[in-house]
């Protein structure tokens, strides 16, 4: 006796070219599955063996890639490590509050915050368009010829304040991206209500904005992440110098391997977690819940 025919969640038994349909469907994704390890074996093959053929490829794998050097500076640029993390969650921080007053002073159409407006755009127009390289230099070393007495002249504070300088500018960006693409109804609808306008920018468009621009702000936190690093240049200890101090003397830049390894430890499941949030809040996540809806190809 015959099987029963699969049945549609919603109780239909599928028609055969439903069912055809979706039999072409599953061997087309196990056609490109086998593509796709095939071709990534040839790729990653072709890589090895050029790399392990290569006539210094003994010398630089003991430059590089010595496990016995790696756990032995491995304390030490872990230490290092400790500070970029610190350094990157107080900027994310300053930077993710700093950049959001930037973009409602911008937005905002109140005549007497013109003069705010101005210099918003000025600051948000220079440290856009100016490399955080520079801007580390340029504060790390100028803002300590101020002698200032109540300035911390400490190279993690001043590269962590450059930081907060350049990414300011490009989530005020984001965020005023953000603030614009909420329909101007919804803040219609809010004073029709009796809020002022205070009060629907604070409790309607912001919500709105904030959730709309909530993976590119996490991709902007994530390159924050790894500009941390540039805090070394102004004599900061963190994993990148204590790899360049390990380094000094046996020429030997496995330590430089294992800074870089610790950082993708934490930048590629960051980055994971922004992608999979970007599919949720997207266009195929408001897709997923309508029938028949699928990845269109």
């Amino acid at each position: 006796m015959n099987a029963p025919a699969t049945t549609a969640s919603d109780g239909r038994r599928p028609s055969e070219r439903a069912r055809a349909r979706a039999a072409y469907r599953r061997a087309q994704h196990r056609r490109a599955l086998l593509v796709a390890g095939v071709a990534t074996a040839l790729v990653l093959g072709a890589v090895v063996y050029v790399v392990t053929t290569a006539p210094g490829w003994e010398r630089a794998r003991e430059a590089f890639f010595s496990p016995e050097r790696a756990w032995e500076v491995l304390p030490e640029v872990a230490a290092g490590l400790w500070l970029n993390l610190r350094v990157w969650v107080v900027a994310s921080v300053v930077a993710l509050v700093v950049g959001l007053l930037l973009a409602v002073v911008r937005t905002s159409r109140v005549p007497a915050l013109f003069p705010l407006r101005i210099l918003a755009v000025a600051y948000v127009d220079v440290f856009r368009g100016v490399p955080l390289l520079l801007v580390l230099l340029l504060v790390g070393f100028g803002l300590p010829a101020l002698r200032l007495p109540w300035l911390p002249v400490s190279a993690a504070f001043l590269g962590g304040l450059s930081i907060v300088v350049c990414y300011t500018a490009y989530l005020a960006e984001i965020f005023r991206a953000g603030i614009e693409s909420v329909h101007p109804s919804q803040l219609a609808a809010a004073r029709s209500l009796g809020l002022s306008r205070g009060q629907a920018v604070r409790r309607v468009v912001l919500p709105q904005a904030v959730r709309n621009v909530t993976a590119p702000v996490a991709s902007m936190l994530v390159s924050l992440q790894k500009d941390s690093g540039l805090i070394s240049i102004l004599g900061a200890v963190d994993a990148i110098r204590a790899a360049q101090i390990a380094t000094t003397g046996d020429y030997n830049f496995t330590p430089y391997v294992v800074a870089g390894l610790l950082f993708l430890a934490i930048s590629v499941p960051l980055t994971r977690l922004v992608d999979a949030w970007s599919a949720r809040q997207g266009w195929r996540g408001e897709l997923r819940g309508v029938a028949g809806a699928g990845v269109v190809r």
